[in-house]
């Protein structure tokens, strides 16, 4: 559930996304919509050409040649979007990754760390230059470094979650 400007909880489900976005689906348009407003709203910045279609704008940022990661409002976050390049970082499947709680992305000494990190963010709506190791389905570690942490914020002023770019990463 997600919270309104009223401090009530919106019981309607935001997402419910079971399949990769493809177009059949206009690659979760929404979300994908939610994602880039939201930055932009944030930093002004943009993830893709804002002079494309919305469906290529959509398809661009599942495509991009960086990573791109949200997860929801719950009190454990779980992914809910994660673009090509992210679920190849992460050796997951779309379906395995909008399950996996996004603490599980960071080893587990460094958790307090990340929470801490996301607790910056909710309070100031982003962070640039982010870096930090996390770790793939298979155990792989990777160093994240350049990137950008935002809150999800919709049209009408509701948190959503938080999305991340990772703009560089290296194998450890």
């Amino acid at each position: 559930m997600n919270e309104t400007k009223s401090g009530l909880r919106d019981k309607r489900p935001f997402m419910n996304i079971i399949s990769e976005p493809c177009p059949e689906n206009n690659f979760h348009g929404e979300h994908a919509e939610l994602i880039l407003s939201s930055l932009v709203g944030m930093t002004g910045r943009n993830l893709v050409d804002p002079k494309q279609s919305d469906k290529e704008r959509y398809r661009s940022l599942f495509e991009a040649p960086f990573g791109v990661v949200s997860h929801n409002t719950e009190a454990d976050p779980v992914f809910n979007y994660g673009n090509k390049v992210a679920l190849e970082l992460f050796e997951m499947k779309w379906d395995e990754f909008i399950k996996l709680p996004s603490r599980l992305s960071a080893e587990q000494q460094i958790r307090e760390e990340r929470k801490k990190l996301l607790a910056r963010v909710t309070e100031f709506g982003y962070i640039e230059g982010y870096k930090g190791v996390r770790v793939s389905y298979s155990g792989k570690r990777f160093f994240v470094e350049d990137s950008i942490v935002w809150n999800l914020i919709d049209e009408n002023g509701i948190y959503r979650g938080q999305a991340a770019v990772l703009y560089k990463w290296s194998r450890l």
